[in-house]
């Protein structure tokens, strides 16, 4: 103990300079502590500034009605479009359907036909972007595209019908004209109510024979041939 005190009477001019350091050290501390204070003040005013002009995210109400991706037309529109489309094909199964038809105008079922090639994709076109109903929703584009097809449609039945009645059986051999000539003759007498029973049904067979090979005639065209030739024979009298 008496030489800690011997060295302070020896040495107490030391005692300035180390407060010197002292409060040096104690003085930067301080001013550390505000400078870091200042820096986090200003973040966090950054921060709420930040948060103040970012609008707040909308949240969809549950009751709120979702846009539509897919703009629906109005039905109308498309109740007028299966008209005409109906129409056009309507137009067609009148040859189709009917052999008498077929026999006279027989390029209007041909596929080998440009004009009746053309027709036929153009129907299978229009077909396919038929919509199922006319409350089905279709974009603007889809509506257009429809549109256009049945217009489409439309034109090249006009086009294939115009040139079948223009040809008629023009392009046939003397031969295949006269054969056309005896199956049409042939047909009149299967669908006559006044023919007998067996003279239609002879009639009917030599029908399909001439036919065959020289004209497409579709199943259903039989069939709605098959439904004329019977009628007839069921109510023939002494039929019973």
């Amino acid at each position: 103990m008496n030489e800690f005190w011997g060295f302070a009477r020896d040495y107490w001019w030391l005692i300035f300079p180390i407060m010197a350091v002292a409060g040096g050290i104690g003085k930067r501390w301080e001013l550390g502590a505000r400078s870091r204070h200042k820096r986090r003040l200003e973040i966090l005013q950054a921060k709420a500034a930040l948060k103040a002009a970012t609008p707040p995210k909308q949240v969809a109400s549950a009751s709120e009605p979702k846009p539509l991706t897919k703009p629906s037309p109005t039905q109308p529109q498309l109740e007028k479009l299966f008209a005409e489309h109906d129409a056009v094909t309507a137009r067609w199964l009148d040859y189709e359907l009917d052999v008498a038809k077929l026999i006279a105008f027989p390029t209007i079922s041909d596929g080998r036909q440009p004009l009746t090639a053309a027709f036929l994709r153009a129907k299978k076109h229009a077909d396919r972007l038929r919509p199922a109903s006319a409350k089905t929703h279709l974009t603007e584009a889809e509506l257009e595209g429809y549109a256009t097809a049945v217009t489409d449609y439309e034109v090249a039945f006009d086009v294939a019908e115009r040139e079948a009645r223009r040809l008629r059986d023009s392009d046939f051999s003397e031969t295949e004209r006269k054969r056309l000539a005896t199956a049409q003759q042939l047909l009149s007498v299967a669908v006559d109510e006044a023919a007998t029973p067996a003279e239609r049904q002879v009639a009917y067979k030599r029908v399909r024979e001439e036919l065959d090979g020289l004209i497409v005639v579709s199943d259903e065209a039989i069939t709605v041939l098959e439904n004329k030739v019977a009628l007839p024979l069921d109510a023939h009298p002494g039929s019973d």
